[in-house]
């Protein structure tokens, strides 16, 4: 009947009033796909609470709830890498250079100073994957062993926060050299009886993993963090078999002794406190 009938409605969606929502305000959660608000992310210290995966953070994001609030005076702030060899892949080495400076606002893949953790000073640096992976190369290993330094002229005790994807080949032997520069000042601060804590995110790999990372009088390590040197694939490809569940995830290395312990990074600040109280207060 025609009481029945209703006439078409065309509605334009350019005309329709709607709330426009900001980008990132909503991030998926890379394990298991939840969708969280940032604000809520933010205050989860960026792990998800469905499944606890994780998120790689900046170094300036890890210092800020790792640290006391105000208590960090960052080192060598200006010191940046130029390009010995000339290197070019796809694009020129100096091109990757400031990319990465203007996306990440650093000057090169670790942040160094001194600060506080629940009132004990330390000498801290921590890595930025989002600097060309977190590579190490002369500036890195100049800025580390420079941190160790420190920690041995004040007498406190050294953190290294890690995230990188090994040294940065755009270097040569210049990166490789960095072995020898930060595991030598390591290996004066274990001659002074000065703790070194090395904690371990996701990634920690190549040759920051054997240059200091895994040198620490203690490792710890985020849940699920990527650890090792080669990588999975490499050595699944060089040896000609499938490789165990978890291989060089960071709960497999501490059940095979290269990791001592696996820690959240919600209870990251009172564990290193406790260490800190234990091995130097």
């Amino acid at each position: 009947m025609a009481w029945f009938r209703r006439s078409k409605v065309s509605i334009n969606v350019n005309d329709a009033q709607r709330k426009d929502i900001p980008d990132g305000m909503w991030i998926k959660c890379e394990s298991c796909g939840e969708i969280i608000h940032r604000s809520q992310l933010e205050q989860q210290l960026f792990t998800c609470l469905k499944c606890q995966y994780h998120f790689r953070i900046t170094s300036e994001q890890y210092l800020s709830f790792l640290l006391d609030e105000g208590s960090f005076k960052e080192m060598d702030r200006k010191m940046r890498s130029t390009d010995p060899i000339n290197f070019k892949d796809t694009k020129l080495y100096k091109e990757r250079i400031k990319e990465s400076m203007r996306k990440t606002g650093l000057q090169d893949a670790v942040r160094t100073g001194t600060g506080k953790i629940s009132g004990m000073p330390i000498a801290i640096a921590a890595m930025d994957f989002g600097f060309i992976g977190g590579s190490m190369g002369s500036v890195v290993g100049e800025k580390v062993a420079r941190a160790a330094e420190k920690a041995l002229k004040s007498k406190c005790p050294l953190i290294i926060i890690s995230s990188s994807g090994g040294a940065r080949m755009m270097e040569g032997a210049l990166s490789l050299m960095q072995l020898a520069k930060t595991s030598g000042r390591l290996a004066q601060l274990s001659d002074a009886g000065i703790p070194y804590i090395s904690l371990m995110t996701d990634p920690t790999t190549g040759g920051v993993t054997a240059s200091y990372a895994m040198l620490g009088d203690v490792n710890l390590a985020e849940p699920a963090a990527l650890i090792g040197f080669a990588g999975p694939r490499v050595i699944k490809q060089t040896i000609g078999k499938d490789l165990p569940p978890g291989f060089q995830r960071s709960e497999f290395q501490m059940e095979h002794g290269f990791v001592d312990m696996v820690v959240h990074r919600k209870e990251m600040k009172e564990t290193v406190t406790k260490l800190l109280n234990y091995l130097w207060a």
